[in-house]
């Protein structure tokens, strides 16, 4: 009988659900585990580790191609640095850019909270108005 977890054990260890691991397989993000001849499938540490790897590199809002370049990284550690390093400097510049357009959001939408007291006076609504007309903006956002 093959020994390990189940597909729900390595879910609540992990955090992933277990439809997303499924879609991981078929991604061939992780293996396709062995099974009982129940057809249960059963997974050892080793896909616990790679699946931890998955989210966590998830949570970091790394893209699935992007896991996967870095999973075959693992596989020849010793030439993966270079490689290793411009995926992820990829990604800083991402959030950075995204940090950047958030900035540009919030300063917008700090202009129309305050262009608006909240209480009717028979004026038009100004964020009613700044939504209706992106032109009314202060800038890009």
């Amino acid at each position: 009988m093959i020994q390990g977890h189940s597909i729900g054990a390595l879910s609540k260890r992990t955090g992933v659900k277990v439809t997303t691991i499924r879609y991981y397989e078929g991604r061939a993000l992780l293996p396709d585990p062995g099974r009982t001849d129940g057809g249960q499938r059963r997974y050892g540490d080793a896909e616990m580790d790679r699946l931890s790897f998955i989210a966590h590199a998830r949570q970091l809002g790394f893209d699935l191609d992007a896991i996967a370049e870095l999973i075959a990284l693992q596989e020849t550690p010793q030439i993966a640095h270079g490689d290793a390093h411009r995926i992820a400097a990829g990604r800083l510049v991402q959030v950075r850019d995204r940090l950047e357009r958030l900035r540009r959001l919030e300063a917008e939408l700090v202009r129309v909270v305050a262009a608006c007291d909240g209480h009717p006076d028979g004026r038009p609504c100004q964020v009613l108005n700044a939504l209706a007309d992106h032109g009314a903006c202060d800038g890009e956002h």
